[in-house]
């Protein structure tokens, strides 16, 4: 990027800084923040103890940056210009403006296709989720299958996740409700040769990775969990393979055997 910074001359750089920005490799996500949005100081309250060199990057992203410094320092401001077009990004993209704005980018797919296969190629959405800087880099939400994921290039992958927030493409579905797709039930059907496998199999698979979760976490927590088949029976089974239920030896009929017939105590 600096290479890029330093193929301009001063003049050209910081008249078109935010056309510069836009449209370099790794910024495809950002749109363009209206100028009147940069100038209003409200909104930018706060920003000023989060930045370093605040008003020198200000100045920069404006285009009315004119300091004489050194090639460090002008590294510095860069970084720092960078980091305040992100944060301001993030509040202007809730904007009526900056919501028109994402829409249209939305709509072409410039933040990519879903890797779902279920889902089509249904167009993606970047979010943060976190609002603080440096928590966690950006991610791609699905309004389709409602999960995210990771962008493909590098250069993407490492944009702030603070500089689209938390709470972006929420908002965008709620301000145009006719732009949230059909929920889908569709969902992969594992197969052997053609046949379904039983969905009873993968429940019991389910059921017993969830009880040795259980029973760690009761464990861990000091408390001791039996089941019955851990207690021992094999005394109780000796005595009973003892036992023979149709043998009648030693027991006596009451009633006349010769003619078969017993006595019911009548």
């Amino acid at each position: 990027m600096m290479e890029d910074f330093n193929s301009e001359t001063d003049s050209d750089y910081t008249s078109y800084w935010r056309d510069w920005f836009i449209s370099s490799r790794g910024n495809e996500y950002f749109c363009e923040i209206d100028e009147e949005y940069l100038t209003d100081r409200f909104n930018l309250t706060g920003l000023n103890t989060e930045v370093p060199y605040y008003q020198y990057a200000l100045d920069l992203v404006t285009d009315v940056f004119d300091l004489d410094a050194d090639d460090d320092l002008r590294e510095q401001i860069e970084k720092s210009a960078r980091h305040l077009y992100g944060l301001v990004h993030a509040r202007y993209i809730v904007t009526t403006r900056g919501l028109s704005k994402m829409l249209d980018k939305y709509k072409r797919g410039d933040f990519g296709k879903c890797p779902r296969v279920m889902c089509d190629g249904h167009p993606l959405l970047p979010m943060g989720q976190h609002d603080i800087p440096n928590m966690s880099t950006v991610k791609l939400f699905c309004a389709k299958c409602e999960d995210i994921y990771n962008p493909k290039s590098s250069r993407h992958a490492s944009i702030d996740g603070a500089y689209f927030g938390s709470s972006f493409h929420s908002i965008l579905f709620q301000v145009y409700p006719a732009l949230d797709p059909e929920k889908s039930v569709r969902r992969y059907e594992p197969r052997i040769f053609g046949f379904r496998v039983h969905a009873s199999a993968a429940l019991a698979r389910w059921q017993d990775r969830y009880r040795a979760d259980m029973i760690e976490r009761l464990e861990g927590a000091g408390i001791e969990v039996k089941y019955l088949e851990d207690f021992d029976f094999e005394g109780e089974s000796e005595e009973e393979d003892d036992f023979d239920p149709l043998d009648t030896r030693g027991e006596g009929v009451v009633g006349d055997t010769a003619s078969g017939r017993m006595d019911l105590g009548n």
